[in-house]
């Protein structure tokens, strides 16, 4: 596959974890770019800077030490305030930009932000330019096919993006009225591909190796952009990226691999948020990691139970041990 580059920087694979508020956080980011992601993008910040000051924000910005390209997300309506947040962004070490015009939520898109906004391409241009003049670094997109299946007026969005100087556009294979239900299509992500000269990464559905090969072949994209399916999973990237280049399929990794990794992002929580937020927010990441194994729904109630850092780690260590003995042995 050729290089991809985003405006000044050349990704090392065209894998990019993409932004998920609540999940792409710092532990989580650093963790998918080990196991091979090309560039993470961290969590969507709302484009009201004022708001940026309470806890759970503030744990969201950028650090200077934080993985290159650094990548940050905003979403809004309004584009000038859009095109200040942009701002706040890179003088807090942000190297890349990137807008949201693709998150289905219904609290994004009640305020006229996330892919609410492609019903409204005059609104769409107008935020493009105002970003783009805004800031001295890539700008990049994220949008859906379309807003409902009457409406998929991507490859629109897509041209208006281009002209408005976008350096990269990310496209998930649903409209806003899917939600996340089905199946992703990629009919339209081709046709945007098409359509435009600047890099397009195909989101939406891509879990597997073999997967991620069959969507590049059919859209032509020059990336994906990868979500759910590194939820709990974040060797995904590894695996995908050893089948583009060998046509070979990695063995999963060992239980104790898995434990190793789960056990680091845990205790990465812990470090990051402190004890609180930590194990809290330690829960659903630990779900994840385990739904696929046995007994996975009565580990899930036990350990949501749990109230310190050290009950954490000592019942994962347990459970482990139990997976061993249970046969699970050294196979995922």
């Amino acid at each position: 596959m050729s290089p991809v580059h985003i405006g000044p920087y050349q990704l090392t694979n065209p894998l990019v974890l993409a932004p998920m508020a609540g999940v792409t956080d710092r532990p989580f980011r650093e963790l998918c770019k080990r196991f091979g992601a090309g560039m993470v993008v961290a969590e969507m910040l709302t484009s009201d800077v004022s708001l940026w000051n309470s806890r759970k924000s503030s744990l969201r910005l950028l650090r200077a030490d934080d993985t290159e390209p650094r990548s940050v997300q905003i979403a809004g309506g309004d584009p000038q305030m859009l095109a200040n947040a942009a701002q706040a962004c890179v003088a807090l070490g942000a190297q890349i930009v990137d807008i949201n015009m693709g998150c289905p939520a219904k609290k994004v898109c009640n305020k006229a932000a996330g892919s609410a906004l492609m019903q409204d391409e005059t609104l769409v241009t107008q935020i493009l330019h105002a970003v783009v003049k805004a800031v001295d670094v890539p700008v990049t997109l994220k949008i859906r096919t379309g807003w409902d299946h009457q409406h998929r007026n991507g490859v629109c969005i897509a041209k208006i993006a281009e002209e408005a100087g976008i350096a990269a556009l990310a496209v998930h294979g649903r409209t806003r009225v899917d939600l996340y239900k089905g199946e992703a299509e990629y009919d339209t992500i081709a046709q945007i591909k098409q359509a435009v000269t600047i890099p397009v990464f195909a989101n939406g559905d891509i879990t597997s190796a073999k997967k991620a090969h069959e969507v590049l072949q059919y859209t032509g994209a020059d990336g994906l952009l990868i979500g759910r399916g590194a939820q709990g999973k974040p060797w995904i990237f590894r695996e995908i990226w050893h089948y583009l280049q060998s046509g070979e399929l990695l063995s999963s990794p060992s239980l104790t691999e898995i434990e190793n990794t789960v056990l680091e992002h845990l205790n990465a929580l812990h470090n990051f948020y402190g004890d609180f937020m930590g194990i809290k927010i330690a829960r659903k990441h630990i779900a994840w990691y385990l739904n696929s194994f046995p007994n996975a729904k009565t580990f899930r109630t036990h350990f949501n139970q749990l109230e310190t850092a050290q009950e954490q780690r000592f019942l994962l260590g347990e459970h482990f041990n139990l997976l061993r003995q249970q046969g699970i042995g050294e196979a995922a």
